[in-house]
């Protein structure tokens, strides 16, 4: 019985061989769904952009629907969203030419065509060459319940970095635009179920750059939500929104971590 609960144990906190935190020279890339969507990993991707790894921010929507303000286009909302996420990556050093959106609507990612969405992941792929991939988490063992446009993300990416290995999927990729077939060898899964984390990042150091960074999403965590009146908060707001975000960051024996599933090998075997 100790043995069983000991390689349970060992199981469910496994990591990486090398530590996260001493990660150099890796390239990663982030696939969400929404502009504010690497808020899950924001401390984490801070931390290896600025130990020596090239960090790259893949939205799939222009945010254009997300918020409660009635007196908000979806043009509008569009562009302050793009100004939200760019301002959160500078804060944390993460360099403006390397987000990319895509450009579709909030609300409607499942109802795109599947084929153009994967096809262009795989491009892009294909282009920044990825050790590592951050995605939503689609599940271990069992589909994960996320929001519709969470939900989408997290199967197209997966289903992208299995098309990208693939060199006659989307072949006029190779053929014509001279790339070649990647295999992503890396996986961090962020927003799982609790029980399926199995890494949690030290982000000492980085927890209030963090909420520094967050708090830039004006539209999405304060009266801005309802109430859109700019990008700046009164100096009494920011003071009560960065308290609510703090209380976002996740302590383990009172280190301030981002907790994962981890998974290495084919994206096959992504969801077992």
């Amino acid at each position: 019985m100790a043995t069983a609960l000991l390689l349970v144990y060992s199981i469910s906190y496994a990591q990486p061989e090398v530590a996260i935190e001493q990660w150099k020279g890796k390239t990663i890339l982030l696939i969400g769904a929404h502009p504010d969507d690497d808020s899950y990993s924001m401390g984490t991707l801070g931390m290896l952009n600025a130990n020596g790894n090239e960090v790259y921010i893949a939205i799939l929507t222009t945010g254009n629907v997300g918020t409660q303000d009635p007196d908000l286009g979806m043009m509008d909302l569009a562009l302050i969203r793009k100004q939200e996420e760019q301002d959160a990556l500078a804060t944390m050093g993460i360099p403006t030419d390397h987000y990319i959106n895509l450009g579709y609507d909030d609300g409607m990612l499942e109802y795109e065509d599947t084929k153009e969405v994967v096809m262009k992941l795989v491009r892009l792929i294909r282009k920044i060459r990825p050790d590592v991939l951050f995605t939503f988490d689609p599940g271990k063992g069992g589909q994960r319940w996320h929001k519709a446009d969470h939900r989408a993300s997290a199967y197209l990416s997966a289903d992208a970095a299995r098309a990208a290995m693939w060199p006659l999927m989307f072949q006029g990729q190779i053929t014509v635009e001279g790339l070649e077939a990647h295999t992503i060898p890396e996986y961090i899964l962020y927003d799982s179920a609790e029980e399926d984390k199995d890494t949690w990042v030290d982000i000492t150091g980085w927890d209030e750059r963090k909420i520094d960074a967050m708090s830039k999403y004006v539209s999405q965590f304060s009266s801005g939500w309802s109430d859109y009146k700019g990008p700046e908060l009164s100096e009494e707001e920011e003071t009560e929104v960065k308290a609510q975000l703090r209380k976002w960051i996740e302590y383990r024996n009172g280190i301030p971590v981002e907790g994962f599933r981890y998974y290495k090998g084919l994206p096959d075997d992504i969801g077992r």
